[in-house]
């Protein structure tokens, strides 16, 4: 597989948690791919019928620390809806689909980019003051 980084263009490697989260244990037998000259980088999916079944199927795009932090804050607004129960996961993707202007197969937080991240933040503020 080559996943290539979309800030430089230069190929990715991947390399295992030891190389990302030095200072986490949880995660050292974890693969990553990283670019290291622009230290992006992103998650692979674990070892699964459903995906790679070397575990290096990368969860979304390589991510820069700019992106990292929308994609936490993306999730921070849109989690709730579903896992409170407020909606079922697949309406709630739906209806952020909807929102943003997207397939639903194509809404994943992890493939947006920073102004898709500040979009799913945008819609889940409007959805709660249309609620109050």
């Amino acid at each position: 597989m080559n996943v290539t980084c979309p800030y430089c263009h230069r190929p990715a490697k991947l390399v295992t948690g030891v190389d990302i989260y030095p200072h986490r244990p949880d995660l050292v037998r974890n693969l990553f791919w990283r670019c290291a000259p622009c230290g992006a980088y992103c998650g692979c999916h674990q070892k699964h019928p459903q995906f790679s079944p070397a575990g290096t199927t990368p969860l979304g795009r390589l991510a820069n620390a700019e992106l990292r932090r929308e994609k936490r804050r993306a999730h921070e607004a849109f989690d709730p809806l579903w896992k409170s129960g407020e909606m079922p996961r697949t309406e709630a993707y739906q209806w952020l689909a909807d929102q943003i202007g997207v397939s639903v197969v194509n809404c994943h937080i992890g493939m947006l980019d920073v102004d898709g991240c500040k979009a799913v933040v945008a819609a889940v503020k409007g959805l709660q003051r249309k609620a109050a």
